[in-house]
């Protein structure tokens, strides 16, 4: 979806963790959501441990993470988002990164799109679009940075993404996008699992998706919804 600010419930500020191994960073962000009233910052971190140990304790709503920290500046934004998921799949993450390269998101929603978010640093500029990513993730919603879904789409060629689907695939695409497998999308629009199958695969061979792993079809897929329909 795109980065549009929604109102909010001022009487119930949201909990939040922020993990960030840069102290700059860090103290940034923990002043800029300390002046939102629509935000409660209840722990920040600069490793993974201590992301896991303040998420366990603290149970928070949101968790606003760098993509890298110790002990590895890797991955470990993306990995937290993951083991949460696992674990206390309501809390909604999102994952700071200054990289604009989609395989980054990929790996972020490659478990599921439900709650989690991926915006480049530079969002840090606007407050509000940060303050709403993270009250969109805690009620079970999905942000990609609008930059990241352009690069995929520039891949692509620019041809054009989901207007060649047809409306029922489109409804199954919207299922995909909201974190379900083929049985829940069934359920939901009374269809059978078999036409379900039958319509996803129509989907990745419309879009050029065919020859990708079945993880990267089902992400890019959804991606690309969420560039058309924020």
């Amino acid at each position: 979806m795109t980065l549009v600010e929604e109102p909010v419930d001022h009487a119930t500020p949201l909990r939040v963790v922020v993990a960030e191994d840069n102290l700059l960073v860090r103290e940034g962000l923990r002043s800029m959501l300390a002046s939102d009233p629509t935000v409660d910052v209840v722990a920040v971190c600069e490793r993974y441990e201590d992301l896991m140990m303040a998420v366990a304790e603290q149970q928070p709503d949101a968790v606003l993470t760098d993509i890298r920290m110790p002990p590895t500046l890797t991955d470990e934004g993306v990995r937290a988002a993951a083991e949460i998921r696992a674990s206390q799949p309501s809390i909604g993450v999102v994952v700071l990164s200054q990289y604009d390269d989609p395989e980054f998101a990929l790996a972020l929603l490659g478990d599921g799109s439900r709650g989690r978010a991926y915006l480049l640093k530079e969002r840090m500029s606007d407050p509000g679009q940060l303050v709403a990513a993270l009250h969109e993730v805690s009620r079970g919603g999905s942000v990609v940075d609008p930059k990241v879904v352009d690069a995929l789409v520039r891949a692509r060629s620019g041809r054009s993404v989901t207007a060649v689907l047809t409306p029922r695939e489109k409804d199954v695409l919207a299922e995909m996008a909201s974190g379900k497998d083929n049985s829940a999308i069934a359920a939901t629009l009374v269809l059978s699992v078999r036409a379900v199958e039958k319509n996803i695969n129509a989907i990745f061979s419309k879009l050029g998706l065919a020859q990708e792993t079945e993880v990267h079809k089902r992400v890019k897929a959804v991606l690309l919804h969420l560039a058309e329909n924020g």
